[in-house]
């Protein structure tokens, strides 16, 4: 199986069909699918990503500007942690979470291990190496950073959001918070490139906010990514394969 998710403290039972149950908002009028993979000219057998090559692109590299779709005055900062490991098989892989149904916001959905900047943490990054500690268990001394990616705001939650790629010497042993996560996701990084799993859809958007916008997708076996979450992954994979 290529996404190999985990329970809080044990494995979970996950079906073995891409895609998941995650809701959806699509608007009228989507236009599906959308546009092209951004490493849709590059053929599958050299689609790849590797941690010399994130190392050099991330090392002293300053995060751009965050999309301005929306006013991001008075949001409030958060961290969320990328965090990567290169499995026995030297296979580079990459760590989501899925999050509970009972959660206030983004209930259900997959993301990184994160969240809101507290008055004690000394930075963003300060707050994505303890969300993922208390989240699934990461201890900050493993985390190697890598680099920062785009800073990006959300639409629902208010948080403008700031992604640090980091690699773990080995394959975590996950210790799950259930309160907060429902699943540990263990994915292939060249799984995300397979045509089979990403997909793109334009959705119109509000005049407020543009015209249209581009959706970004990956479906999972048992779950689909989509949202911010996707977002950071688009630039990711679009950062370590050079497109």
């Amino acid at each position: 199986m290529n996404g190999r998710p985990f329970g809080a403290g044990r494995f979970a039972r996950f079906d073995l069909m891409r895609g998941g149950p995650q809701v959806i908002p699509r608007p009228d009028g989507a236009l599906v699918p959308g546009p092209p993979a951004p490493w849709a000219h590059v053929a599958p057998t050299d689609r790849m990503v590797t941690l010399p090559t994130l190392a050099d692109v991330l090392d002293g590299r300053v995060p751009g500007p965050p999309e301005e779709i929306v006013p991001i005055a008075h949001r409030r900062a958060s961290g969320v942690l990328v965090p990567l490991y290169e499995d026995d098989d030297g296979e580079l892989r990459i760590i989501l979470t899925r999050r509970t149904a009972h959660l206030r916001t983004h209930k259900g959905e997959v993301a990184f291990p994160g969240g809101g900047q507290d008055p004690d943490d000394a930075s963003p990054l300060h707050t994505a190496l303890r969300e993922a500690w208390e989240e699934i268990g990461l201890p900050p001394e493993d985390v190697r950073l890598l680099g920062p990616l785009d800073p990006l705001a959300t639409l629902t939650s208010g948080a403008l959001i700031n992604p640090f790629v980091g690699v773990l010497p080995r394959r975590p042993r996950f210790r799950a918070d259930p309160n907060e996560v429902a699943a540990v996701l263990d994915v292939a990084v060249r799984e995300l490139l397979d045509d089979a799993t990403f997909r793109t859809e334009r959705w119109p958007m509000p005049p407020e906010l543009g015209s249209w916008r581009d959706m970004y997708f990956f479906d999972l076996v048992g779950d689909t990514v989509w949202g911010a979450t996707a977002r950071m992954l688009v630039q990711f994979l679009r950062l370590g394969t050079g497109t």
